[in-house]
């Protein structure tokens, strides 16, 4: 049943690959605006446009906001792999290595590093393509709350 619930899940998130997701229960998520380029389980990978009020007082991409994408997409990518029990963010690690300006595209790809009985461990790490940069990495851990 785990392997069905996650395929309804794909087959729903592939219906938006190529499109900008704008119908997630994640508010946050639509506000980000993402385009979705793959989904499979436990691996999701979107692209964002940076805009004005993503950006910090420097013009460039806020770290907060980056720590956000990360966020909304390690819980996206729990979403994926069907699971009925609900999971949420214990703590996120994350390491910033580059800047982006608005109006630049990253990219950010999810991936499940352990999944335990009681604990995921995901990372997801976040690109700038058109200057072959890793941005940010980052690391979350999720606990199933049943």
């Amino acid at each position: 049943m785990e392997e069905s619930l996650s395929e309804q899940r794909l087959a729903f998130l592939r219906q938006s690959v190529g499109k900008v997701m704008t119908n997630s229960p994640s508010n946050y998520m639509n506000w980000l605006a993402p385009v979705l380029v793959k989904a499979e389980s436990g691996v999701l990978v979107c692209r964002y446009t940076i805009r004005k009020e993503m950006t910090n007082p420097y013009q460039i991409l806020h770290g907060g906001v980056t720590a956000g994408i990360i966020d909304d997409l390690i819980g996206a990518t729990v979403y994926t792999m069907g699971m009925n029990d609900r999971y949420t963010t214990v703590n996120n690690y994350i390491d910033y290595f580059a800047p982006a300006a608005e109006g630049d595209e990253i990219v950010a790809e999810t991936a499940v590093v352990k999944r335990g009985r009681t604990i995921l461990n995901l990372q997801c790490e976040v690109f700038l393509p058109s200057r072959k940069r890793l941005i940010a990495k980052g690391y979350s851990n999720m606990l199933n709350i049943g």
